[in-house]
């Protein structure tokens, strides 16, 4: 079982340049019931397992960024782009965010940031899955 602190998730977000706000811990605090239940679901477990820790902090980080900025509360501008990876390979995904290129708009590289946090690894989350009768 996992159990994921808030200064973990809050580290993460502070990590791309987000500084947490009077009450973002409260809408950290649901996202990760809300993500934890769904990859209890998912899984059809009754409790998350430690080696799928990181991978539920990106997600809660990612459904927070994507949560905050659909309500217009987040300065997409603000965010450091230039710590993120140009490229991500992981098994079937990949992901480029085309830093320094010109090509794409700080809101395309933060759409892509948000794509990776809440999609990446989802074979090893389906790797934990067992069968429902």
């Amino acid at each position: 079982m996992i159990d994921n602190s808030v200064d973990d998730i809050e580290k993460r977000l502070e990590s791309f340049g987000y500084i947490l706000k009077n009450g973002d811990k409260w809408l950290i605090d649901f996202l990760k019931e809300k993500i934890e239940n769904i990859i209890k679901l998912d899984c059809n477990i009754s409790e998350v397992p430690k080696e799928l820790y990181n991978i539920d902090v990106d997600r809660i980080v990612g459904e927070f960024l994507f949560t905050k900025k659909n309500m217009g509360q987040l300065n997409i501008e603000g965010l450091n782009f230039e710590a993120v990876e140009k490229s991500i390979s992981e098994g079937d995904t990949k992901v480029d965010f085309a830093i320094g290129s010109g090509s794409q708009t700080p809101e395309q590289r933060f759409d892509a940031l948000i794509s990776y946090l809440t999609t990446h690894d989802n074979n090893k989350i389906l790797a934990f899955r067992c069968l429902r009768w």
